[in-house]
């Protein structure tokens, strides 16, 4: 099941399959290892939902929400 990065529950793990956007905000994903392919774990949510921190290649990564909704990912396990 594909769903977006700020829609996973904390501790999900996942595989992204796509990073949407353009421009400045997809090459900043992309240069901190937000790629197809890369494994996730959703570690924290705020309160509020914004921030979102994941474990992904090995290190912790706080996203906002605005950027976690353009990564598309594919659940792990069959969760749904």
């Amino acid at each position: 099941m594909q769903k977006k990065l700020d829609e996973l529950t904390i501790g999900d793990e996942a595989t992204i399959v796509n990073v949407l956007g353009e421009g400045r905000v997809r090459r900043r994903l992309f240069d901190m290892g937000v790629t197809p392919g890369a494994d996730v774990l959703l570690r924290k949510k705020a309160p509020l939902g914004d921030p979102i921190e994941v474990t992904i290649r090995g290190y912790e990564l706080t996203l906002r929400k605005n950027e976690a909704c353009l990564v598309v990912c594919e659940l792990k396990g069959g969760k749904n």
